[in-house]
């Protein structure tokens, strides 16, 4: 199924999980990283990691994507999981360190935390995807929002926030801003996904990436009825729970495509 993704790492983490539990094949999961550049290249953070992955240090030259695959199959890596941190909230990180501020910079991570690693993906040119490899600063305790939570909590938080832009009289369409939605929605990869993927996960994403999408035109619309630094801060403010709720939404859909994955080896020994 074709379903537009937030990110590089959603692919990865669940893809990773199909891959190491039997419901993919390794040529599948590293075609659909493709949907993020036409090449990609694997290399170590620091020594010890390099060492413990097989793979090349920052700097020589760098691995293939497949030596990624190989080398958390021989660690024997279960879980993967997907994290968008911001600036305040770096949970699931295992604490700061580089792999945080790494994280950070791109906005995006999948970490491996019974193996204790987490890979973050990072443009090098156009076409030219590097993932690079750290380990965690100390380990990372499970914790998940269900998916109906994330869902119920994504629509209660486009409603609260339309109400307040509303109200502060900054929701005001301009004139053109339903082709942008489009242009920016058509815009977006759309990689497959295993089979086997939960429908529910694919549908919560799809409506995260409608509700991300018409949340980067607000914010990047200054002009849009902001008159004011007072009325600009007031409708970011008004928006914070609307973003929180939407990076939420993508971590517990990718989340329950990878519990959905992994009990693949469960039912079909």
């Amino acid at each position: 199924m074709w379903v537009a993704v937030c990110c590089p790492s959603a692919t990865l983490a669940v893809w990773c999980a199909a891959w190491l539990h039997g419901a993919a094949a390794s040529d599948n999961a590293l075609d659909a990283l493709h949907a993020w550049g036409e090449a990609h290249e694997v290399v170590a953070a620091d020594p010890d990691t390099a060492e413990a992955f097989g793979i090349p240090l920052t700097g020589s030259v760098p691995a293939p994507p497949a030596a990624l695959l190989t080398a958390l199959r021989k660690r024997n890596a279960q879980d993967a999981r997907l994290v968008l941190p911001v600036p305040g909230d770096v949970r699931g990180l295992g604490g700061g360190g580089p792999l945080a501020e790494a994280a950070l910079r791109a906005g995006e991570v999948t970490t491996f935390p019974g193996i204790g690693y987490g890979v973050v993906p990072q443009p090098i040119a156009e076409g030219l995807m590097r993932w690079i490899v750290y380990p965690l600063a100390s380990p990372v305790p499970a914790e998940s929002v269900s998916l109906g939570e994330a869902e119920n909590a994504l629509t209660d938080a486009v409603r609260t926030s339309a109400g307040a832009l509303q109200e502060m009289e900054v929701a005001r369409e301009r004139p053109g801003v339903r082709d942008e939605l489009s242009a920016r929605l058509r815009s977006a990869p759309r990689p497959d996904w295993p089979r086997g993927t939960p429908g529910r996960a694919l549908r919560v994403l799809q409506r995260a990436d409608e509700v991300g999408a018409i949340l980067a035109l607000a914010l990047a619309d200054e002009p849009g009825g902001a008159f004011s630094a007072s009325a600009a801060g007031r409708r970011a403010e008004a928006l914070r729970p609307l973003s929180d709720a939407v990076r939420t939404a993508r971590v517990a859909a990718v989340s329950e495509a990878v519990r959905v994955l992994t009990d693949y080896a469960d039912r079909h020994p």
